[in-house]
């Protein structure tokens, strides 16, 4: 390994790292064309695919996604499939364990029996461009990766791409955003501890609907029609029955990472043409996800030469490497963007056993089961049996710790990415919609992961839809564990489409989505009752109506960037009231007066951070058990835990159970403020103004594969940073991080977007990374300094522009 790296850095290395960057000017042959395929790159690397059949289009995307990120596709669906152990080895055995028993990539093949004939075109056509590729370069010629894992798995084999591995990404990325499941395991572990359940529900407060509106702020959808009177009559959610003392742990379920963790979310909001200053809307979009090198987005443009009903394309946007089409982005007339709706799509059913049986009502049913065998680099072969019921797979046979805190039952999933779904159909469909009633359709067909949709034209509408498959449920509200045995939990169907949440066209003339809320308390159906809880969404509603009626791109780009805190609102004021001496006095003092905003050049941010930090830890842990401590991440759930207990001066949650008096209030605010100004004094120096939230809020940015080696060399190849930060959790500018594990950015936009449907070449975008997945290539890192400070580059649509634009020409010929 040493002396591989040793390689790369000495004269003959330069050869080894330059072998698999792409050709991007010229010529080259690439069977199957129909006709030849432009390829136009500007300065940032990004394409612009021009093709004269909409097969040649996807085949031509196929062959660009492996030239520049084969290795992230090949790492992708190793994972998807439950085979990362024949590429890493024993130590990835538990992963694919928990991948095989839900059987992502056994899912993914039924979904492709299902889906349109021309989907399936272009899934077979996209997979040929990647194979076409894969013909001519092997090893180092793919990636600098392959070298690396060549000295530890020297008889690794690259196979050809199949359309089943595209479909199977999609399972990922619904496992990244499954929503509330790791909350219903931490309740119900803090249940099995002993803990009341209203002392639990004290950590899960409701969500503030008078103080953070919903997306549908008015009305609701009732059979298909959007309601402005609010006149609903709510269908509650029957009460949970006791549940006994059962219960999982989240050890297994986050064995995948990056699983679900504070600050995994989204911003987006459209503008109609009544608050902008061309008259036309504006999109903005910033998913917030773990941080990954390379970036999960790929960004690119895909194009007929003429556009018509046989090649309908002519988009721009982000892709996923490894997946046909355009997810987030714009056509010639339309323009969308996500974020997670977060319903609750998960369930855990505890499952009372009797070998190879399990109890429905009064009867006991055979167990189904079958049997997986994962290969494992340099080892043996290792053979497992996958049980499962008719709540789903047994999770508790792969997890040790699952199978312990379960005690005498088994721990079955129910989750509704498990069933065969159409969601590839909708990709297409949205990239080719011309107005609202075909986005609407597209959407339709979008399973999971749930999303909010929101949309603009070129006329002048924007909309809000929500899609996805969300269960009705029986007795239950999801929020606990739910006894399998009892029918009267069993999931009894899927909310339909025309009853989810939608509208077209708002009075308010704007829409807003960050996770809260989708729809008022009178809705209907149960989405969830975990839902992130409105802190950025508002700060964005309150952004737009100070701005007046002649916001401009650069005006959202602002916005996108805003670090203010209003959990610091809220908690600063009771930090300014209790007496403080000495060092930590003069640290207290750097809050009179702030303004609450977090760039990483503020003093006051970095002191009111570490404060928050130890002020979690020092009020809760001592509550938590054993298994829960540090588990409190400090995201916008804990800022409206704390804004309830802030009035309650003698809440027992304030007393430390390991010391021999009671505490209250003050007494938490003075240790956690007195602890922060003795942290930061050993880090950064005894005077408070010189202290910068930027030097302990840093991003490092990790190869998704080798990033965390634990090999010093090899991670110097393949990561990026530190790059110092801004922002922080909760805020619209959002950068998140873990309390627990110290002020490192753990999520972060993914990306940012703002598209201008007055004129779209005016639209700005940007990615975390760049668009290369090729270490030391001039486009692996090469955005994240301009994303890092907030900065947006052209995004050129036109061809005009498009030509304006390029600076590298490649021909893809038959």
């Amino acid at each position: 390994m040493l002396l591989f790296v040793g390689a790369i850095a000495g004269i003959g290395g330069t050869l080894a790292v330059r072998a698999s960057f792409p050709q991007t000017t010229g010529t080259l042959a690439l069977p199957g064309l129909s006709a030849p395929v432009t390829v136009l790159r500007d300065a940032g690397g990004v394409p612009q695919l021009y093709a004269s059949t909409a097969v040649d289009l996807f085949r031509a995307q196929g062959y660009v996604h492996a030239q520049d990120r084969f290795w992230e596709m090949d790492f992708r669906r190793h994972i998807t499939a439950g085979r990362l152990s024949e590429m890493f080895g024993a130590g990835e055995v538990e992963t694919d364990a928990v991948v095989r028993t839900m059987g992502w990539r056994r899912v993914a093949e039924q979904e492709y029996s299902q889906l349109a004939p021309q989907t399936k075109v272009f899934l077979q056509a996209y997979a040929a461009g990647v194979n076409a590729y894969l013909a001519g370069h092997q090893g180092l010629a793919l990636s600098l990766e392959y070298g690396v894992l060549k000295l530890t798995n020297a008889n690794y084999r690259i196979e050809p791409w199949n359309p089943v591995d595209s479909l199977a990404w999609l399972k990922a990325m619904a496992w990244d955003l499954r929503s509330n499941l790791i909350d219903e395991l931490t309740r119900a572990q803090l249940q099995a501890s002993g803990m009341p359940k209203d002392r639990i529900d004290q950590l899960w407060p409701p969500y503030p609907y008078a103080d953070h509106a919903p997306i549908v702020a008015t009305g609701g959808v009732v059979a298909g029609s959007f309601r402005t009177d609010g006149t609903i009559t709510a269908q509650p959610a029957a009460a949970l029955g006791p549940l006994g003392r059962a219960a999982g742990a989240v050890n297994a379920l986050n064995v995948l990472g990056p699983a679900i963790t504070a600050g995994i979310g989204s911003n987006s909001w459209v503008l109609a043409g009544s608050h902008t200053s061309t008259g036309k809307p504006l999109l903005a979009n910033d998913p917030h996800l773990s941080p990954t090198m390379p970036s999960i987005w790929y960004q690119m443009g895909l194009h007929c030469r003429t556009v018509s009903a046989a090649c309908p394309y002519a988009v721009e946007g982000y892709s996923f490497s490894g997946l046909p089409g355009i997810v987030i982005g714009h056509n010639d007339r339309v323009a969308w963007g996500f974020t997670n709706l977060g319903p609750d799509v998960t369930d855990l059913f505890l499952e009372k056993l009797d070998g190879d049986k399990y109890l429905v009502g009064n009867t006991w049913r055979p167990l189904t089961t079958r049997r997986e065998t994962i290969q494992v680099a340099g080892g043996a072969a290792k053979t497992m049996v996958v049980r499962s019921t008719d709540n789903g797979p047994l999770l508790s046979d792969v997890d040790s710790d699952v199978k312990a805190a379960s005690k005498s039952y088994a721990v079955a999933l129910r989750w509704t990415a498990l069933d065969p779904n159409h969601t590839m159909d909708a990709v297409f469909a949205m990239d080719t919609a011309h107005n609202w009633a075909d986005f609407r359709a597209g959407a339709r067909l979008f399973a999971v992961p749930a999303q909010n949709l929101v949309y603009a034209d070129t006329s002048g509408n924007i909309g809000y839809q929500a899609p996805g498959d969300i269960p009705i449920r029986g007795a239950g509200d999801g929020r606990w564990p739910a006894p399998g045995w009892d029918p009267r939990y069993d999931w009894k169907g899927r909310i339909p489409f025309d009853a989810l949440p939608s509208v077209y066209n708002p009075p308010a003339g704007f829409i807003v989505t960050a996770n809260q809320a989708a729809i008022g308390p009178s809705y209907p159906y149960l989405l969830t009752t975990d839902w992130e809880y409105g802190y950025r969404s508002q700060r964005i509603r309150d952004l737009i109506s100070a701005a007046g009626n002649k916001i401009s791109v650069p005006d959202v780009q602002r916005m996108q960037f805003d670090n203010r805190s209003s959990n610091a609102a809220e908690v600063v004021p009771a930090l300014l009231k209790v007496r403080l001496s000495g060092a930590a006095a003069q640290a207290q003092s750097l809050l009179r007066g702030w303004d609450f905003t977090q760039p990483q050049t503020s003093a006051p941010a970095a002191f009111f951070n570490a404060t928050w930090r130890h002020l979690l830890a020092d009020t809760f842990d001592d509550d938590l058990p054993a298994a829960e401590q540090g588990s409190v991440d400090g995201g916008e759930r804990w800022f409206a835990v704390v804004k309830t207990l802030l009035p309650q001066p003698d809440s027992p949650w304030w007393n430390d159970r390991h010391t021999s008096r009671v505490e209250h209030r003050d007494d938490m605010l003075v240790r956690a403020m007195t602890e922060a100004a003795s942290e930061l004094s050993d880090s950064q120096g005894g005077d408070p103004a010189s202290w910068q939230w930027g030097r302990m809020h840093q991003l490092t940015l990790r190869n998704q594969s080798l990033g965390n080696s634990g090999i010093g060399p090899v991670e110097w190849l393949f990561n990026r940073g530190p790059y110092a930060l801004g922002g922080g959790g909760g805020l619209v500018d959002a950068t998140g991080w873990a309390a627990p594990k110290g002020y490192g950015v753990t999520t972060a936009p993914s990306m940012r977007m703002i598209v201008d449907l007055s004129n779209l070449d005016a639209s700005r975008w940007i990615d975390l990374t760049g668009v290369s997945g090729h270490a030391f290539a001039a486009h692996y890192a090469d955005q994240a300094p301009l994303w890092q400070h907030g900065q947006l580059r052209a995004m050129p649509f036109s061809p005009a522009a498009v030509r304006a634009s390029t600076v590298d020409t490649l021909q893809l010929v038959p």
